[in-house]
């Protein structure tokens, strides 16, 4: 037996679907990109229905895109926020969105985080996260979202993050209805 090889991809339709040219200056420009894509996720049966991207903040450049990618990869750890902030480190070359001589970089994700990918939030140097729905909003389809408080907020802006939360909050709930609708497996 040898030990197994990961090669983490986002599916194919990706690249056709995202404009990487394109700026997103406002924070409702950069939501609607990633609702957009959890909504694609969900009709081409390619993973479950999160979807979160990572941008200049300043200038809205889009630097990364990230889908849950948990059941098609049998992966527990690729959530869309996850792979989001492990394909903008690739795409930057950095292990930190705050490496020294960076722009700083924001993390905008459908869903409010898991327990786990808030922690990933914190340590991937990312300067804001913004959010569409909610824990609460998960949690009502049967999603498990972890350990996360009030206090884990107020920690990241003590931190210096700036959190803004429920951007676009109804159409990044839709996104729940369109995968139960679809059959989608909660996990």
């Amino acid at each position: 037996m040898r030990s197994p090889r990961l090669t983490i991809e986002l599916p194919s339709w990706v690249d056709g679907l995202v404009d990487w040219q394109r700026r997103y200056p406002r924070p409702e420009d950069r939501m609607a990109l990633v609702i957009a894509v959890g909504h694609e996720q969900i009709r081409r049966a390619t993973g479950g229905p999160f979807a979160a991207a990572v941008f200049e903040r300043d200038s809205g450049v889009l630097v990364a895109v990230g889908v849950n990618l948990a059941v098609p990869s049998h992966n527990c750890v690729l959530h869309a926020e996850v792979v989001a902030l492990m394909m903008a480190g690739a795409q930057l070359h950095s292990h930190s969105l705050g490496a020294e001589g960076m722009p700083q970089h924001e993390l905008v994700s459908s869903c409010e985080p898991c327990a786990m990918c808030l922690g990933a939030v914190f340590w991937s140097g990312a300067a804001s996260l913004v959010t569409g729905a909610t824990k609460g909003d998960a949690e009502a389809v049967g999603y498990n979202e972890g350990p996360v408080f009030p206090e884990s907020y107020a920690h990241l802006e003590r931190k210096g993050m700036t959190v803004v939360r429920e951007i676009m909050r109804e159409e990044a709930r839709a996104l729940f209805a369109a995968y139960q609708a679809a059959g989608g497996e909660i996990y």
